[in-house]
């Protein structure tokens, strides 16, 4: 099983649309092992997107995802991160194929509503941002029988 990050940026939680994808991504089949509603300072913003330090939008990356209340969630499931990286859509909203979270819900520039790991490392690096251990819960689901090929 693979372990990805996922974060609402606060502008899925202004427009309260947060539990609706947040609930697309348990009706794929992937499980939370984390969640946590929050607020990210700017600190935690900067390393959030620290890969982009020096890039001109840097500043409103990190402006948008401390702007207001957010959540976290742990999602796990076979070729986690792909899936989710699918699910979410292309990074700019106009490109964005409908189907997608931002193909459905976003227009553009930064309001693209979520982020989501690129890949394993990052990932980890993200979690461990977000979540300490003991805060990631490990649990048998009876329905993955039903959706994870052994």
């Amino acid at each position: 099983m693979e372990r990805t990050l996922v974060l609402l940026k606060p502008d899925a939680v202004q427009r309260g649309i947060g539990m609706e994808l947040l609930a697309r991504f348990e009706r794929r089949g992937l499980r939370f092992v984390g969640l946590k509603f929050l607020r990210i300072d700017i600190a935690l913003a900067r390393q959030h997107y620290e890969v982009h330090e020096g890039k001109f939008f840097f500043d409103d990356l990190v402006k948008h995802l401390s702007s207001g209340p957010a959540v976290a969630a742990v999602l796990e499931g076979p070729e986690a991160i792909r899936v989710v990286r699918s699910m979410v859509g292309a990074t700019r909203p106009h490109e964005a194929q409908a189907g997608t979270i931002r193909g459905d819900y976003a227009l553009a520039g930064l309001r693209n509503l979520v982020h989501a790991s690129d890949a394993t490392a990052t990932a980890t690096a993200e979690i461990d941002l977000y979540f300490d251990a003991d805060e990631l819960v490990d649990y048998a689901r009876e329905l993955d029988a039903w959706i994870v090929e052994e």
